[in-house]
């Protein structure tokens, strides 16, 4: 079995370069170790049982609480707000585990089932054509470079101390919780027609095999039937006042934005975090695996019942690394990548609880805000 990252979107869209003769041997090596690990084993980079229970157990946890509500089983207000909680965190779970493994082609050797697991994310409010450039192309490819790593770039938020300082980043650090909590609702209601206008002229879509006015009209539809789905039959089916059923949707939004932010954000905008810019060639003086290596950090590796729930992403460094295996591996092979990262001189950045990684976070919110870590920068 023989394991590598996403060259293919590398190469379809590829204008930063770069530096393969840093340290070459470091991926290579690494990637031998861990494709001996599945061989030795005998066992398979995709989902397992355990994977296939979860992928059951989160789906159930998103749809059996919409039946029940739509079916009158649920029909008190405590228990319909209940059930949007718990949906919340079906949601949150899809996102963090089934889909994104699914996208990355790391669910299963068959792409009828990577596609069609993929697919939810539409069940989400998302699109998932334009989550695959902005998370596989984009982000995995040029992680923590500014003006191409999408995660990092936004007019509310300063990620990156190559950005400039705006008057509002000040505050950023305390209003940041809220505007992460609105991620999947400016998903539903934004987000995905802003990227397809960007993404069609940067030439991004055709990575995708779609045309802009066929990408629409899917978006369009996709919309339109979530919406019918998760908003108006509830306000027509469950026998509570509408207002109650526009809040628990939002609550049930609110969960999954900020936990797909808090998840996410502290593996890449923490204080040893590195960022980049291209120079005028649009060169990064820096091997590829090893730029993913000063982007990204771990967290919270003891705790096995939280990366059991958010798909594993405190594993990180292995998820940049090696995307197309399943993230139910992710903690075997963190053992391989540590130990050949010591043993080629390379920085394995990790924190040893989920809240001190989240407590970096917000620090360096606040460092960037103010303008204190640019001072240590002059400094330096």
């Amino acid at each position: 079995m023989t394991i590598n990252f996403n060259s293919y979107y590398l190469m379809r869209v590829s204008k930063v370069k770069f530096n393969t003769q840093i340290q070459p041997d470091f991926f290579k090596v690494l990637r031998d170790r861990v494709n001996n690990y599945f061989d030795e084993n005998q066992i398979t980079r995709f989902a397992n049982a355990k994977m296939k229970f979860k992928t059951v157990f989160m789906l159930s946890l998103y749809f059996i609480p919409w039946i029940l509500m739509l079916t009158g089983l649920v029909q008190t207000v405590p228990m319909v707000y209940l059930m949007w909680v718990l949906m919340g965190l079906g949601m949150s779970g899809i996102g963090l585990s089934i889909m994104h493994d699914a996208n990355h082609g790391a669910y299963s050797k068959k792409k009828w089932v990577n596609k069609s697991l993929g697919f939810m994310l539409n069940f989400l409010g998302g699109y998932h054509l334009n989550w695959r450039i902005q998370h596989n192309v984009l982000h995995h490819s040029y992680t923590n470079i500014d003006g191409f790593d999408e995660d990092i770039q936004t007019k509310l938020m300063r990620f990156s101390p190559l950005q400039k300082r705006k008057w509002m980043h000040r505050f950023q650090a305390f209003y940041a919780p809220f505007f992460y909590s609105l991620m999947s609702i400016y998903w539903l209601i934004s987000k995905d027609f802003e990227q397809l206008a960007r993404y069609n002229k940067k030439k991004l879509l055709s990575t995708q095999d779609i045309t802009l006015k066929k990408a629409i009209v899917e978006v369009i539809i996709n919309k339109l039937w979530y919406i019918g789905l998760f908003i108006v039959l509830p306000l027509i089916l469950i026998p509570v006042a509408w207002f109650h059923i526009l809040i628990g949707f939002m609550i049930m939004h609110f969960i999954t934005g900020l936990a797909l932010a808090l998840i996410f954000q502290p593996a890449h905008v923490v204080e040893d975090s590195s960022f980049f810019a291209p120079d005028e060639d649009m060169r990064i003086d820096n091997n590829w695996a090893i730029h993913q290596m000063q982007t990204t950090a771990n967290y919270a590796h003891g705790s096995k019942l939280f990366s059991w729930f958010i798909g594993g992403l405190n594993y990180q460094i292995e998820h940049h690394l090696f995307p197309n295996v399943c993230h139910i591996h992710y903690h075997k092979i963190s053992k391989i990548v540590k130990e050949t990262a010591a043993e080629y001189g390379v920085a394995y950045r990790q924190h040893k609880t989920f809240f001190g990684a989240l407590r970096s976070h917000f620090v360096l919110l606040n460092q960037l805000g103010t303008g204190s870590y640019d001072k240590k920068l002059v400094k330096a």
